[in-house]
């Protein structure tokens, strides 16, 4: 293999990565509130979101609808979704709150920079009219 060759190879590697991230490909951050709510939308059918609590690092979330919640959570380069009823199940955690989701396979959420009073309301706003 010629120096050429190699240069040539890391060029076309480099330009296909930058490609990849101007289409935001493989991007699964939950980065805001409206993203979270807009995320849970399109996964649940039927689902209608109102209020939402999003993890510091954008790992996961917690969307209030029509009454239920729907917890989101990365899964690789994918977001995965889950509709819960209250009351949720809610554990301490270093940094923030755990959520159970009851799923062996899904496990649970944890949402740094969140208490659970957050949480709790929430929850609450599920039946507020």
């Amino acid at each position: 293999m010629s120096w050429i060759q190699l240069g040539g190879s890391l060029v076309a590697i480099l330009g296909l990565a930058g490609i990849a991230h101007l289409l935001k490909l493989g991007e699964s951050r939950i980065g805001d509130a409206a993203k979270a709510r807009e995320m849970a939308e399109d996964m649940l059918a039927g689902f209608e979101a109102r209020a939402a609590i999003v993890s510091t690092d954008g790992n996961a979330a917690l969307v209030a609808g029509n009454g239920a919640i729907a917890v989101l959570k990365r899964h690789g380069a994918k977001v995965a979704a889950r509709r819960l009823l209250a009351p949720l199940r809610i554990r301490p955690a270093v940094e923030g709150v755990e959520i159970d989701t009851g799923e062996r396979l899904f496990g649970g959420v944890v949402l740094l920079g969140v208490i659970d009073e957050d949480v709790r309301g929430l929850e609450a706003s599920l039946t507020r009219v």
